[in-house]
């Protein structure tokens, strides 16, 4: 049964976990890759389905729809619940039945010298244990109660390797474990966890968003989304983090973080602020961010924008406390080393403005504007930087340290470099940093100037909120214009709707005055979630939802929509 007040959501959709884990159950078990049946999947070393879990009847699979919430995870044949999934901390699930059989078998099949698992009952304790090649760790199943028939163990090998329990009433626990553990142990009954777990997430709900109302329904489940997706440090993961997603996206990047900080800030401070930092634990020699972080790899192929100045300065408006001397002078060190960075490296000689080297850099991987070069000065990356030398300025002198006019002759040439070089009567757009082309100008893309509106000019920020406009569908900000020909209903960058875009050009509107325009945007994306959940993406024209659809950043850019709506219509106070 579901609890009430917890928010309920199709697994097919968004994964079941909790706060920490690498773990979740899901049908989804790789790139686009949904089956019929839940599996526990793990992200340690990249995604893995390791076990299909399955209701089965005289070891023939039973059809089982399933039931979620924050909490448990039922498997329901006909009318009847016979089996639920509790998570009892972030490496332990416990699932437990009444009068059914319930099968956890080996989601790969085969044994190889380097893939699948090895299964075979431990004489330690008499447990049961598969080991994952690809996750490099163990799952041992141990039984609470009712009856448990292995098949395969110790198989070489193309094998079936299962373990069936059942029972008028069973019960077992699946661990993550590492080369050993000592034998499982639980002083908590079943009913006992699932209450825990529910009271942790409502005090994370509460905490986060302590301010929702009737007016913003799908607050509950965009902090869900959140939660269950935060992993516990591992790996090169050096704090508690929230990935983009327990699908396949399974990574930090290194500007989704921001979006995901600022949604934590009202409640959890702390824990805003480690995913603000997490990618500068791994800044290189060059001030470069990594593309992204996860628990095995740190990737340094690409970067992303540097929105980070603009993050910061949000961040300490939206955070529940004061900001220590340590972490002003850890922001103020980090920022400054990555707009070094492309002050130095990413800015050809003789040139003012900085240069994307692909796509992926912008986060817009293949947005129109890149179709005619890939290596190219781009407004919306000028636009950034400004915003974020401005940022340095000010934290200079705040901290006393004697760089703020240094920061702010940067800043005022690169600016400067903007409007007189990616300008003209039509309005903004990219060249080649080799051939001096000329950008397509129909991507949303060239309108990010629009962040640093307040800098610009009032005749700009007009001209920007009018492009902008012309990009409004009923749901949102397209990200190419629908009745252009490289406009795709589901073409990435090149006309859904995403979060990030709808954050960032919300906020340059505000800043440029055009509030009306801003609060259109803030509705109708928020509208979009409301509909269509927290998708990666949205098709701009009906507003179906699209790729992975457990998207954090869009889960975060709804609660930060919302709650700065509350506020300003009185719902809540500031």
């Amino acid at each position: 049964m579901s609890h009430p007040s917890l928010p309920t959501f199709d697994v097919r959709e968004i994964p079941f976990s909790i706060r920490g884990s690498w773990l979740d159950f899901s049908p989804v078990i790789g790139l686009h890759r949904q089956v019929d049946d839940v599996h526990l999947v793990s992200h340690v070393n990249g995604m893995h389905a390791v076990l299909r879990l399955t209701p089965t009847t005289d070891g023939r699979r039973a059809d089982a729809t399933t039931r979620a919430d924050a909490a448990s995870l039922s498997w329901v044949v006909g009318e009847s619940v016979v089996a639920t999934a509790v998570f009892e901390s972030t490496d332990v699930v416990r699932i437990a039945g009444a009068g059914s059989e319930f099968t956890l078998a080996d989601a790969v099949e085969e044994l190889t010298p380097f893939t699948g698992s090895y299964f075979f009952r431990d004489p330690l304790d008499g447990a049961y244990v598969f080991t994952s090649y690809e996750t490099g760790r163990r799952y041992r199943v141990t039984s609470l109660s009712g009856s448990l028939v292995a098949t395969g163990a110790e198989a070489l090998g193309q094998s079936v390797r299962a373990l069936t329990v059942s029972g008028d009433e069973w019960e077992i626990a699946i661990e993550q474990i590492e080369a050993a553990a000592p034998p499982y142990r639980t002083g908590e009954a079943f009913g006992e966890v699932r209450a825990r777990v529910a009271a942790e997430f409502t005090d994370y709900l509460d905490a986060i968003a302590g301010w929702r109302m009737e007016a913003t329904p799908a607050v509950a489940r965009a902090a869900y989304v959140l939660w269950s997706a935060t992993v516990a440090p591992a790996g090169f993961v050096t704090r508690e983090s929230v990935l983009m997603s327990k699908h396949w996206m399974d990574k930090v990047w290194s500007w989704d973080h921001t979006f995901n900080a600022l949604a934590l800030a009202p409640g959890l401070p702390d824990a805003a602020l480690d995913q603000f930092f997490a990618p500068f634990d791994h800044q290189d020699a060059a001030g470069a961010m990594p593309d992204s972080i996860t628990h095995s790899e740190v990737l340094y192929n690409y970067v992303k924008p540097p929105i980070h100045g603009w993050a910061w300065a949000k961040l300490r408006t939206r955070l529940a406390r004061p900001l220590t001397e340590d972490e002003m002078f850890a922001a103020y060190s980090r920022l400054s080393r990555w707009s070094r960075f492309w002050l130095d490296y990413r800015t050809a000689p003789g040139h003012d403005l900085p240069y994307y080297q692909h796509g992926n850099d912008s986060g817009w991987d293949n947005s129109t504007t890149f179709d005619h070069d890939r290596v190219i000065e781009s407004p919306d990356l000028a636009a950034f930087l400004v915003v974020q030398l401005d940022v340095l300025a000010d934290l200079a002198d705040e901290l006393g340290t004697g760089e703020g006019d240094a920061w702010r002759v940067e800043r005022d040439r690169v600016q400067a470099a903007l409007l007189r070089d990616l300008r003209d009567d039509e309005g903004f757009f990219a060249v080649g940093a080799l051939t001096g082309t000329v950008s397509k100008r129909s991507s949303l893309l060239n309108l990010l100037p629009v962040l640093a509106a307040d800098r610009l000019g009032s005749e700009v920020a007009d001209r920007l909120a009018a492009g902008i406009a012309e990009h409004l569908t009923t749901w949102g900000p397209a990200t190419q214009l629908v009745e252009t020909p490289e406009y795709e209903d589901d073409g990435y960058w090149r006309g859904p709707i995403w979060a990030p875009s709808t954050m960032l050009i919300e906020e340059g509107l505000r800043r440029g005055g055009h509030l009306e325009l801003a609060d259109t945007i803030n509705e109708r994306f928020r509208a979009l979630c409301e509909t269509s959940g927290f998708a990666e993406n949205f098709d701009a024209r009906t507003g179906a939802g699209l790729r992975d659809r457990a998207y954090t950043w869009t889960a975060s850019v709804y609660l930060v929509f919302a709650h700065e709506h509350a506020l300003r219509t009185g719902g809540v106070d500031a």
